[in-house]
């Protein structure tokens, strides 16, 4: 009986199969429509979240030199004089030297009289914690001054109760009454994700501490004081073309005095000064008040950052504009000056030669070798005429002196409305050569504009950047958005309009990259971590999958002999064919809970292969979600498939994105496809 109810439904599941209609695609290979951008699919990078510090900058100390707006914010006093929480002793005290040292005024002073070992010390909380790893090295580092010479310091980690997993002693040695840097290296015996620091003091005498820090060994590259392996590892592994940096809002600042200044980033870490984080009370719900920048991942780490991986550099610098959002601060014209001063000197700082001021800077903090900066954005979600004048100036200074610079310019808040079309007008009567569009909305509209850019103008100077997108599950900024299976689906058949207009649309971004569990102020966010761990969700393999599925031109790829796949039987699609590889790459995201029978016709292929290699992305329910700390549901999934001549038959199953690719003989290519203009020249960028 069992047998033949199998049977039964094996039957009935091939009828509906076969009753089902049959789509088909027909691809023209040898038919190029436009060129796609080495720099097409990137990332976005700013520090909110705890993107940077907690984040991918990997330092564990909060609040290493004292300079948050409460000195003490993030340590805690150890003595026997701490009654209710509050110090009625002296022997711990900050001291202000605002006068003499503008940029790291504050500094731990301790009083010692004979003092003994548990009797006086201070904890530092880390950001969230710290995530410490068992028998890793950490190497914790000190500024100190002093005049005596038997002060002792005794390293501990500690996980929440209290319990020691990992320790050392320090001795400062010199005594010459002027700042001096020290340190001791140690192992940890356990893994703990809510570890915290102790340092106990002993001897006698006065000693003075500033930039405490704790760095783990195994950073990126090994470098010493570096970056979060993981984290950076996770960005490499997607290759993207480009990294637009430092952000976002936190360039513009709430008010021009807290804006992003790239020169205050660089050289000794001592003297960069942080500021307050634009993101530490903006999201109604998420306060952070302990989320400042100390700059330790500054413009010097992140150019060299992107040397690494291979992507190209897209600073965004403030245009004497504050956020208007909030205080709508602007700069006059007149006083506009130092502002594109610092967007000169920064072209020069990474391109310069090192007999040029800022060259010779560059070359002397490690690197001679200039960085070839291309582009260049000019504001962050600007709008309006007192944005354009401003951009018209930065414009002229900057095409004067350094023509090959490629320029961004904001097209606002929103995608479309009266903000927009005047920016949007404006800019191209410019000739920007780069439009920033941003939208943040709903899974629907994202499918119902899959064809947003077939009708924009082919024949304008200026291409787009969709520097920042991102599907809401629910209200944007609400803390109910997910990173499910529903928004990463929408965003692939999406991008399936844009990687089908890469004459129009050069470069694109997700937004916000990353997300702490513990320190999040926007949801939804590409890669969630906490301080051991690190979770891709399925909008980051959609992106994967796109960035290193990229092609070198876009070929012509209709629905039923007829238009692109743009939302027909929930279909969408592109193609593009690789010009180096020789392979024939194809998208097709099916958002429908329907198994859907298909058939690629290709064509103008040569002889292609006798099988294909298919990735998928799928999941029955649009809900599912990855989880931190188990294996992840959905992750994409390769195999091998048997092509019948020139045609590639495929089930596509329900809610699916799959990415072809077919090896195709050798043939001869136009170097550029007819009526597309690529705007980093015949080399890209």
């Amino acid at each position: 009986m069992k047998v033949k109810l199998l049977t039964l439904l094996l039957s009935l599941q091939i009828f509906t199969l076969s009753a089902q209609k049959k789509v088909s695609f027909t691809i023209q290979a040898d038919q190029n429509i436009a060129r796609v951008s080495p720099t097409m699919w990137g990332l976005f990078f700013e520090d909110i979240n705890m993107g940077a510090d907690g984040g991918l900058y990997a330092e564990l100390v909060k609040n290493r030199s004292f300079e948050f707006a409460v000195p003490l914010m993030g340590w805690r006093i150890n003595n026997s004089k701490i009654i209710a929480g509050y110090n009625f002793g002296s022997d711990i005290s900050i001291l202000n030297q605002s006068e003499k040292e503008s940029t790291n005024p504050r500094y731990l002073h301790i009083k010692l009289n004979k003092t003994a070992k548990d009797s006086l010390g201070i904890t530092n909380e880390g950001f969230r914690g710290m995530g410490i790893k068992k028998d890793l090295q950490y190497d914790f580092s000190v500024l100190y001054r002093q005049k005596t010479s038997n002060a002792i310091l005794h390293i501990e980690l500690v996980d929440p109760k209290g319990k020691v997993i990992g320790s050392a002693i320090y001795k400062p040695e010199k005594t010459v009454g002027m700042w001096q840097k020290g340190g001791i290296s140690f192992n940890a015996t356990a893994t703990e994700p809510k570890a915290k620091l102790n340092i106990w003091f002993e001897g006698s005498g006065i000693l003075d501490l500033d930039v405490v820090s704790l760095f783990p060994t195994d950073t990126w590259k090994g470098r010493k004081g570096g970056l979060r392996k993981d984290m950076v590892q996770l960005i490499a592994d997607m290759k993207p073309g480009f990294i637009r940096f430092p952000g976002g809002c936190i360039v513009e600042g709430r008010d021009l005095a807290q804006r992003y200044q790239w020169k205050k980033s660089i050289g000794p870490i001592e003297d960069r000064k942080l500021i307050v984080n634009r993101w530490n009370n903006e999201v109604a719900g998420r306060p952070a008040p302990d989320y400042f920048q100390t700059f330790g991942l500054g413009f010097m780490e992140y150019f060299q950052l992107f040397e690494d991986i291979g992507a190209e550099p897209l600073p965004i610098l403030n245009c004497g504009m504050a956020c208007q959002f909030n205080s709508a601060e602007a700069a006059t014209l007149e006083d506009i000056d130092p502002y594109l001063q610092d967007a000169l000197d920064l072209i020069e700082f990474a391109n310069g030669d090192t007999t040029t001021k800022w060259g010779k800077l560059r070359s002397h903090l490690g690197h001679p070798a200039p960085f070839n900066l291309k582009m260049l954005g000019i504001g962050n979600e600007n709008w309006g005429p007192d944005y354009t004048d401003r951009l018209k100036i930065f414009q002229a200074a900057i095409k004067e002196k350094y023509p090959y610079i490629k320029l961004v310019g904001s097209s606002g808040i929103m995608p479309s409305g009266e903000l927009f079309d005047y920016l949007n007008i404006t800019l191209r009567k410019m000739n920007i050569d780069f439009i920033d569009e941003h939208y943040y909305s709903s899974s629907k509209w994202f499918l119902d504009n899959a064809k947003r850019y077939d009708s924009y103008d082919r024949k304008s100077i200026s291409k787009v950047f969709v520097g920042e997108y991102a599907v809401q599950t629910d209200k944007t900024t609400s803390p109910d958005n997910k990173n499910n299976w529903r928004a990463a689906l929408s965003e692939a058949a999406y991008l399936t309009g844009l990687e089908r207009n890469a004459d129009v649309v050069q470069m694109a971004s997700y937004a916000p990259l990353f997300g702490h569990i513990d320190g999040w102020q926007w949801k939804p966010d590409l890669i969630w971590i906490d301080n051991l761990q690190i979770m891709a969700t399925p909008n980051y393999y959609v992106q994967k999958l796109y960035a290193t599925n990229k092609g070198t031109d876009v070929v012509s790829m209709v629905y039923q002999d007829n238009l692109p796949a743009t939302g027909q039987d929930s279909l969408y699609s592109s193609a593009v064919v690789d010009k180096v590889t020789h392979e024939l790459i194809v998208k097709i995201v099916n958002v429908s809970g329907n198994v859907q029978p298909a058939s690629l016709a290709i064509k103008g292929a040569g002889k292609i292969s006798s099988h294909a290699n298919v990735t998928i992305l799928q999941n029955g329910n649009l809900e599912a979600e990855n989880s931190m700390g188990t294996k992840p549901i959905l992750i994409p999934v390769e195999q091998s498939i048997s092509l019948k001549g020139n045609k590639i038959p495929l089930l596509l199953k329900p809610y699916s994105f799959y990415v072809i690719r077919v090896q195709m003989s050798k043939r001869k290519h136009s170097d550029k496809p007819s009526g597309s203009e690529d705007i980093f020249g015949t080399d890209g960028i």
